[in-house]
């Protein structure tokens, strides 16, 4: 029973290594950054003490949409005659 126990965690920490190697590290690397400044979404920017640094340009679209605002109706300048019942 601890056999089966240790392979199956043994399967898991590959399963999460390779799910890293995979997806997590790609997407550090400079390639997907240079792909971004070729389109005029972000900059690179210097320091005086020459350390490179990574800028946006533009806010990232959000996930959720954001909430709608009333619509602000104006007062009506007419004028209204109540009736007395």
């Amino acid at each position: 029973m601890m056999h089966i126990y240790l392979i199956g965690m043994l399967s898991g920490v590959m399963l999460a290594a390779a799910f890293t190697y995979v997806f997590a590290l790609p997407a550090n690397s400079d390639y997907w950054r240079m792909e971004i400044y070729k389109r005029g979404g972000a900059a690179w920017t210097v320091d005086r003490t020459g350390h490179i640094g990574w800028r946006w340009m533009v806010d990232p679209i959000p996930d959720s949409p954001s909430p709608a605002r009333r619509a602000m109706v104006p007062a009506s300048q007419t004028n209204v005659r109540t009736e007395q019942l």
